[in-house]
């Protein structure tokens, strides 16, 4: 399983961003996938998940309301949509793809490479 994520870069606060992550090598007909994010000299940190199949999503409470994770089922892709960005959003952006409906990194299988956001204030 490969997952390649993509999109960061750095963007003004209050600003919009979307990240991709594009996965391969299996069928992800069900499984969970999900972002998190890691700060400098801070530990990674859950921000979404969502089903590949059904529409429940979940969100960590510091981006609930300002992030929105979607799917796209025949591309086998996963997006963040981020609104209304702050700095302290500034991170490195993972996706990962498990089994589990679970908020802990552990509970995932399999990491993209990670994706810079850094947001200016």
């Amino acid at each position: 399983v490969q997952l390649q994520a993509s999109g960061g870069g750095l963007v003004q606060a209050g600003g919009s961003m979307r990240l991709s992550c594009a996965a391969s090598g299996r069928t992800f007909s069900d499984g969970v996938m999900g972002w998190f994010r890691q700060a400098p000299g801070k530990e990674r940190e859950f921000v979404a998940r969502i089903r590949w199949s059904g529409s429940i999503t979940y969100y960590a409470d510091s981006v609930r309301g300002r992030f929105t994770i979607s799917r796209d089922n025949a591309k086998n892709t996963v997006y963040l949509q981020m609104s209304n960005l702050k700095p302290e959003d500034t991170a490195v952006y993972y996706c990962a793809a498990g089994t589990v409906w679970s908020l802990y990194g552990t509970s995932y299988n399999y990491w993209g490479q990670g994706t810079q956001v850094t947001v200016s204030s």
